[in-house]
């Protein structure tokens, strides 16, 4: 990953959580069976600043409150444009490889059930995704935000470039 993500404090935000996934775990001892949870969560506000976390119990409910609680600590701000992204990208985690295309007003988010809670937690409301690979949806989290903080809008490329705006549109 580059070296433009930004942290972001939880204070003062409205953050709406979303379950992407529930793991069931079998451990099996010569007492029995042992059944514990594991939950991928992701929050966001819906505009610009996403988070996910993993959370790891014997009850669902449990599980769920350790993953928002760790999706809370690791919240990254991304440039949302129009309700679009500002470019094409393109990104793997593991076995996932994912495509996020721009899209003009009024498509919509296209994307599948892991990426997609991810690009409605964020604020993107038009979008073309494709995921490419392996379809385990912890990897499809982490290969989405691999790809959502590679994202630069013109802004940020300007003041790295050390140029106004108009120069980087015109050069």
């Amino acid at each position: 990953m580059s070296g433009n993500i930004k942290k972001v404090r939880t204070s003062d935000l409205e953050l709406k959580d979303r379950l992407v996934a529930i793991n069931r775990v079998t451990k099996v001892t010569k007492g029995g069976r042992t059944f514990s949870f594991s939950a991928i969560v992701v929050v966001g506000n819906e505009d610009g600043i996403v988070g996910w976390g993993l959370g790891k119990a014997n009850e669902v409910t449990t599980a769920i409150a350790k993953g928002v609680e760790a999706a809370k600590k690791n919240l990254v701000k991304i440039p949302v444009i129009n309700g679009t992204i500002p470019h094409e990208q393109f990104a793997k985690f593991g076995g996932a490889r994912v495509l996020l295309i721009p899209a003009s007003h009024g498509t919509g988010v296209k994307a599948g059930g892991a990426m997609r809670s991810v690009l409605e937690s964020v604020g993107v409301h038009d979008i073309l995704a494709k995921s490419k690979g392996s379809s385990n949806p912890h990897n499809l989290v982490k290969a989405t935000f691999n790809a959502l903080t590679e994202l630069r809008d013109a802004y940020t490329v300007a003041e790295h470039r050390g140029v106004s705006l108009d120069k980087l549109f015109k050069g």
